[in-house]
């Protein structure tokens, strides 16, 4: 809930005056600052039924908390947060694993002695797949 500027406060009370008259508007200003007052109170109880029905977990629950997406956010995500860790920390080693084995083969490949092509064949071409090359044998398909 964002505050009103001074601007737009004084704004209202001018528009409260030329409506009502200035004899009203302080009557006017005690009846809605009861209302707020009584609605205030029927939101903190409503609040701390909720807290009490719901047991020790919800203490620290606020209205704004009933938004389903901030209520999954704090009270659901968090006890899965260890758990989310640890399964992006694994997949962070599966990738440090294929990238090293990548490079291994690159390496390997790039090491390996080159066959001479006999005149009879005609000439392999490579496809890369990825970062690899892997040979492709046009006669093949």
């Amino acid at each position: 809930m964002s505050m009103m500027s001074p601007t737009e406060l004084a704004f209202l009370i001018l528009i409260g005056v030329v409506m009502f008259g200035p004899d009203k508007v302080p009557d006017m200003a005690r009846k809605a600052a009861r209302v707020f007052h009584f609605l205030k109170n029927i939101a903190n109880s409503t609040r701390d039924q909720l807290r009490e029905d719901l047991g020790p977990k919800y203490a620290d629950l606020q209205i704004t908390d009933l938004n389903p997406k901030t209520f999954v956010r704090k009270y659901v995500m968090d006890d899965f947060q260890d758990d989310i860790n640890g399964i992006k920390a694994d997949l962070e080693g599966v990738r440090n694993d294929l990238d090293s084995s990548i490079n291994d083969f690159q390496t390997a490949t790039a090491d390996a002695p080159q066959s001479p092509s006999s005149a009879n064949e005609p000439a392999a071409r490579t496809v890369a797949l990825g970062s690899v090359p892997v040979p492709f044998d046009s006669e093949a398909t």
